[in-house]
């Protein structure tokens, strides 16, 4: 996905899904997907404050999520996932905040509860497994689960219906993150905060 500034001019199409009383969009999908880029450029249109659960996560546990990997396994990545996740519903108030998940905290039966149960609106952001790859290689971050394009190809779609349970879904192939960061607005009914 390209980098690009500006807001789009064109209106949010009338097919929009439109979901009431919306005060946290919170990102899901893929590593790759952008949800980290789209949930910064949603945020900064918006006005609202932004959060990457995988910060969250390296300030409580005191090391970087690769340390953590490395020290306690996927499994310890995911109590720790957990745990910051319940922190963050918990601390969210009545202002609005856009939060983008790691890649597989959505596809935790737990979360996704926990989600449901703040009221707390998702938005899956997809794109090919093999663009999802290209991007995760062109990027400096080191991610533990990225190494091998088969393998990242099957979690993918080991995790792909469980993103599919998302509010809403977005595509993100071929489209700058000003573009998506558009359209998760509009398909949340958010566009005209953001209109100028």
């Amino acid at each position: 996905m390209r980098s690009r500034g500006g807001a789009s001019s064109d209106a949010c199409p009338a097919a929009s899904k439109r979901l009431s009383g919306v005060r946290a969009v919170f990102l899901v999908g893929f590593m790759g997907a952008g949800k980290t880029s789209v949930g910064r450029a949603l945020a900064d249109r918006l006005g609202w404050p932004f959060e990457d659960l995988d910060d969250r996560i390296e300030k409580l546990e005191g090391r970087l999520v690769t340390q953590i990997f490395q020290d306690a396994g996927e499994s310890g990545f995911r109590e720790s996932e957990a745990r910051a996740l319940r922190e963050l519903l918990a601390s969210l108030g009545p202002g609005p905040r856009v939060v983008a998940l790691g890649g597989g905290a959505f596809v935790q039966d737990a979360n996704t509860v926990l989600m449901d149960e703040a009221g707390v609106h998702s938005v899956f952001l997809d794109a090919p497994a093999e663009e999802l790859f290209r991007r995760c290689q062109q990027e400096q971050k080191v991610r533990p689960l990225a190494h091998d394009a088969s393998r990242f190809t099957e979690l993918y779609e080991s995790r792909r219906a469980a993103y599919l349970k998302a509010d809403v879904a977005v595509q993100t192939s071929g489209k700058d993150v000003s573009a998506v960061a558009w359209e998760v607005a509009c398909s949340l009914g958010l566009g005209s905060a953001i209109e100028h």
